[in-house]
């Protein structure tokens, strides 16, 4: 398999502020071509003992000095500006999606590193009688330990880092396997700016992550990824009694009302469902169309698809890239084949793409049903089922008939209908005209499987905090 160069790139651990390599290694690999891009090091069991030591020394001094934390929060976000363009190239060579949009997600990690340090962590009064004043104050946790997912490797991480670190914790970050080189440079940046151990990144397999969030220093779990995988690290906080944020998966459906034309909303419903290759937690993943205009929306979708540029995300013109796992390559095409048997229609899309990366077209699913795999469960791939209804009720009662509740949307003319009707679809968030629009001020949770906990905003920030109550006499 060939072996392609990163220059300039630091491939090294962060632990106590300094950089760490590994003689035992995990390769990483592009998945637009197939070729290993980089060995990055491995954390084992010592190492993760002195990584957490170090955190847990570092904490208290750190959590003392409210105006430092905010002077470094905002170093930090510029020296994550300063270095977008490297850490951008690093997101598209392990993680596949269009230089632009990885350039971006490094931008957005900056904004969020710089938003929390105007963040505000107030005393709140709960009583002033006659006998007493009662004051209620948060608290950092202590070590926070972050897993993070492969789908946006830096603007995830970055997501977990700054409240933790806003709210006088330390933090010690383990990336996915398939994605840990940007997540190891976005370290080497902050060690520059930070503390000696207030942040730490460790890299290694998933056994690693599960040793994190187990570890006797952890004091509190912040994970995104799959309902499976959050299901263990909810079992592993639970047995130390450790609290958990977690973010895990949805199946977001977006409702079309009847006075929408399909031509005038879908250009935008594509990039909704398929924007970085439909790889987000928070994407369209059931579009529900009333039935008069079904077969416009379908064309219209089917259209898009097939113009779309598919391919290396470095290369110039490119909409969407690869696959990034092997794994999501392989369940994408197993939904797509599984749905067709049982009476799906391929309107556009449907087939793996020839040539060495983990290509597969963008795919456009009609005459799709409850009780197909690709309606009931979370795709996380290029693949959009597209269901008619006749009914708006039984449209609602659809889309809230899965397990997850992580995000919906409603697309109507009627601004107050279709805002009344966003209050009837059980998700954390809602949009009307719009999806998976996100500020590092909005909060968002999920509702049943789709997490526990709140991230972003004050609310998320409070998650990073135990609160504490103090009661003093007069």
């Amino acid at each position: 398999m060939t072996v392609i160069s990163l220059p300039d790139t630091d491939v090294t651990m962060t632990v106590a502020g300094r950089a760490v390599a590994t003689a035992e290694t995990l390769a990483v690999d592009d998945p637009a071509t197939g070729g290993i891009i980089a060995h990055a090091p491995v954390c084992d069991a010592a190492l993760l003992d002195e990584a957490m030591a170090a955190a847990v020394t570092a904490q208290p001094a750190w959590a003392r000095d409210d105006a430092a934390i905010r002077a470094a929060l905002l170093a930090a976000g510029k020296a994550v500006a300063s270095m977008s363009a490297r850490l951008g190239a690093l997101v598209t060579a392990e993680q596949g999606k269009p230089i632009a949009m990885a350039i971006g997600e490094a931008y957005s990690a900056a904004a969020v590193l710089r938003a929390h340090a105007g963040m505000e962590l107030p005393m709140e009064q709960l009583g002033d009688g006659r006998r007493a004043r009662v004051e209620l104050t948060r608290r950092p946790h202590g070590v926070v330990a972050a897993v993070t997912p492969w789908n946006f490797p830096v603007a995830i991480a970055a997501a977990k880092i700054a409240p933790a670190l806003r709210a006088g914790n330390a933090v010690v970050v383990k990336p996915s396997p398939h994605t840990p080189l940007a997540t190891l440079l976005l370290g080497a940046i902050l060690r520059e700016v930070l503390p000696p151990g207030v942040l730490t990144v460790l890299n290694g397999p998933d056994e690693l992550g599960a040793a994190l969030v187990a570890h006797e220093a952890t004091s509190h779990v912040s994970f995104t990824g799959s309902v499976s995988a959050g299901r263990h690290v909810a079992a592993a906080a639970g047995a130390g009694l450790r609290s958990a944020t977690l973010e895990l998966g949805g199946n977001d459906p977006a409702i079309v009302l009847d006075d929408v034309d399909p031509a005038a909303i879908a250009d935008t419903m594509f990039w909704e469902a398929f924007a970085n290759n439909g790889q987000a937690c928070m994407a369209v993943k059931r579009l529900y169309v009333p039935a008069d205009r079904y077969a416009a929306m379908v064309a219209a979708l089917a259209a898009r698809a097939e113009s779309v540029r598919v391919g290396d995300g470095r290369v110039k013109g490119t909409e969407l890239g690869p696959v990034t796992t092997p794994e999501q390559l392989d369940r994408v095409a197993d939904l797509v084949s599984s749905a067709v048997a049982a009476g799906a229609r391929v309107a556009a899309g449907g087939r793996r793409l020839d040539g060495a990366g983990r290509f597969h077209a963008p795919t456009v699913l009609a005459d799709v049903r409850a009780g197909m795999v690709v309606v009931d469960e979370e795709q996380f791939g290029p693949v959009l089922p597209v269901l008619p209804y006749t009914d708006l009720d039984e449209a609602i009662a659809a889309a809230n008939s899965t397990s997850y509740g992580l995000g919906a949307s409603v697309w109507g003319a009627d601004i107050d209908r279709a805002h009344e009707i966003a209050g009837r679809l059980e998700a954390g968030t809602v949009w009307v005209n719009g999806h998976a629009e996100l500020g590092p001020d909005q909060p968002y949770a999920g509702l049943k499987h789709s997490g526990l906990g709140v991230e972003g905003g004050t609310e998320g920030l409070h998650g990073y905090t135990a609160p504490r109550v103090v009661r003093r006499p007069r």
